[in-house]
């Protein structure tokens, strides 16, 4: 499928965020409270992916978020200067610079913050028209040439552009104006597609224990059954309550809202329906993945939690919202794989996604596998994002893509779109974080 222009605009290793602030000075948080232990199962998974004992993994992740809203003033104040910024492998805030007359005030914010500097050739504006040229360029090219580039994006960390192409493309030729230029080959990317439930639904009411992020469902139309992850519990702007998924969960998207919306069941262990939880009262798919569900009466005090786990086990309880920022530590919960941690790799991204179109998605280089889809990403206690769609989908274990993938070229990846997409596209919308 043919990408338009807009759609095609990426953003490799920026950190482009929402939160903004009067100064610098917001950089330099208060000491956050003591947090409480992670779930085991969650320790386990930081330790495996990323190698991190639970404190390194918060303290990496509140810096993420400290840079965050240094990079969101900075991008005002010192436009001409100011490269972009991102966690390194280290764990360490960096803010690259290039010269500019306001580069001496953004040295000295930068580093009384306590960030790393690092001198680069060009701004991040500069950056940004090299893409926008490159758009131009490729906007004049016969579709058999544009249709092998799935994005071209700014790639902060090495001061360039980067351009992802189909892996099956060969060679391509770029035009000249290229100064700098990284091309990344890019396997098809899959929606982390649900599977059919076996069962059919049991007779009578479940004990009323809390669902939370995480723990499966399926959802029920006359057309399909599909098994996915809830996300994050929450309220409307109505009040009514809510599970934030992803929008491919629902396999009757035209019907949301109405009463001939897809039913959601509770899923227990070996796909045995449970009763009806609740309803699709929204459906986004395509530019951004997710779902609002609406829950029924009956259910709602099981969803009276700010909770997110593996199903069944300990949960980590959520505390607030978080933006994507390249190199911060990310873990999902999802129902088919539990708990798995990366790192992520790049913000505002526009792929393609079968048919469909998934925009303004971040990445981590997480597994996650069919039933993971619409699970809770997380950094820290923070909500980050809902798992939508993966490079390794086709896999039956993580092992499988986390062993070879290295060697393949075919890394783990799971796209995700950001929770604050979401809420500013629904106006009232919240997630429970107390």
């Amino acid at each position: 499928m043919r990408l338009t222009t807009a759609r095609r605009a990426a953003v490799f290793g920026s950190a482009a965020l929402l939160l903004l602030g009067p100064t610098v000075a917001i950089a330099q948080a208060d000491p956050a409270p003591a947090p409480a232990p992670l779930p085991v199962e969650l320790s386990d998974a930081i330790a495996r992916d990323l190698k991190l004992t639970a404190d390194e993994y918060l303290q990496r992740a509140d810096l993420a978020q400290q840079l965050a809203g240094f990079a969101a003033t900075a991008r005002t104040q010192f436009p001409a200067a100011f490269a972009g910024s991102w966690l390194n492998e280290a764990g360490q805030a960096v803010v690259a610079l290039a010269d500019a007359p306001d580069l001496e005030a953004a040295r000295t914010a930068a580093e009384s913050a306590g960030f790393v500097v690092k001198p680069v050739a060009k701004s991040e504006s500069s950056l940004n028209a090299e893409k926008q040229s490159f758009d131009a360029w490729l906007a004049t090219q016969p579709v058999q040439i544009a249709s092998l580039v799935r994005a071209v994006a700014i790639d902060i960390v090495n001061n360039a552009l980067a351009v992802r192409i189909d892996a099956t493309a060969g060679g391509l030729t770029l035009p000249g104006f290229l100064d700098a230029v990284r091309v990344v080959l890019m396997p098809p990317v899959q929606g982390a597609e649900p599977v059919v439930p076996a069962a059919d639904p049991i007779a009578g009411e479940l004990a009323p224990n809390a669902l939370q992020g995480g723990d499966p469902y399926a959802s029920i139309s006359t057309e399909s059954s599909l098994r996915c992850s809830l996300g994050f519990n929450g309220s409307d702007s109505a009040g009514n309550v809510v599970n934030v998924s992803a929008g491919h969960c629902d396999p009757n998207l035209a019907a949301a809202g109405t009463p001939d919306a897809s039913a959601v069941h509770e899923l227990r262990a070996l796909d045995v329906l449970g009763p009806q939880i609740g309803t699709f009262q929204k459906t986004s798919l395509d530019n951004h993945d997710y779902s609002i569900i609406r829950i029924a009466n009956d259910a709602k005090s099981r969803f009276d939690n700010n909770a997110v786990r593996v199903p069944g086990r300990a949960p980590l309880t959520i505390t607030g919202i978080a933006e994507p920022v390249v190199g911060a530590p990310v873990c999902k919960a999802g129902a088919r794989t539990g708990f798995s941690c990366g790192v992520v790799n790049a913000v505002a991204q526009s792929v393609a996604v079968g048919d469909r179109n998934l925009n303004d998605s971040f990445s981590a280089n997480i597994c996650a596998l069919p039933g993971d889809s619409g699970g809770a990403v997380v950094t820290g206690t923070l909500a980050l994002g809902i798992s939508s769609a993966s490079t390794v989908a086709e896999y039956p274990f993580c092992e499988i893509p986390n062993l070879i993938g290295p060697f393949i070229g075919n890394e783990p990846q799971l796209f995700s779109t950001p929770v604050s997409v979401v809420l500013a596209e629904n106006p009232g919308l919240t997630i429970r974080t107390s």
